[in-house]
């Protein structure tokens, strides 16, 4: 394996520990605050998208996929189904908050720390969830053109 391989992957590995923070540090107050978080893989979900495609889309020519023409196109062809299953676990979570309201899930929470929690898990889930949800066809028309800058210019 070269360097500049070498480099790459761990690079890459990098990413996934600083991904795996950023997990941890979101979560963070909301395991703090509640029982049980019925929606935490889909929360993982959305920040570990958000993250990696955001990243995958801005510093394609530094990963180790840059120069795998098949490896992009089946991570293209792999970005529907996925931006179907984001915006699904979306509608799923607003529609709980929706029919059962906050109580549930927040209602052994003194009344004065009710709302502060609310708040954040609301606004960190449509975040990242909104967020990934944009990113997955982002990433597979970055992947498009990245397709073709490889095939008929030789770049990234």
């Amino acid at each position: 394996m070269n360097r500049s391989n070498t480099l790459k992957i761990t690079l890459e590995l990098l990413w996934w520990v600083i991904t795996a923070m950023v997990v941890w540090v979101v979560l963070q107050p909301i395991h703090k605050a509640m029982y049980v978080w019925p929606f935490e893989w889909t929360n993982v979900l959305f920040v570990v998208v958000l993250l990696t495609l955001t990243r995958y889309i801005f510093l394609l020519k530094h990963t180790f996929i840059s120069n795998q023409q098949v490896l992009k196109i089946v991570l293209m062809l792999l970005m529907f189904p996925l931006t179907f299953l984001l915006v699904e676990r979306i509608n799923e979570f607003l529609g709980f908050i929706e029919e059962q309201t906050w109580e549930p899930l927040t209602g052994h929470l003194p009344p004065a720390q009710q709302p502060a929690i609310e708040e954040y898990i609301w606004g960190e889930m449509l975040f990242f969830g909104v967020g990934s949800a944009i990113a997955a066809p982002a990433f597979a028309v970055r992947m498009m053109l990245s397709i073709w800058r490889t095939r008929n210019r030789g770049t990234v």
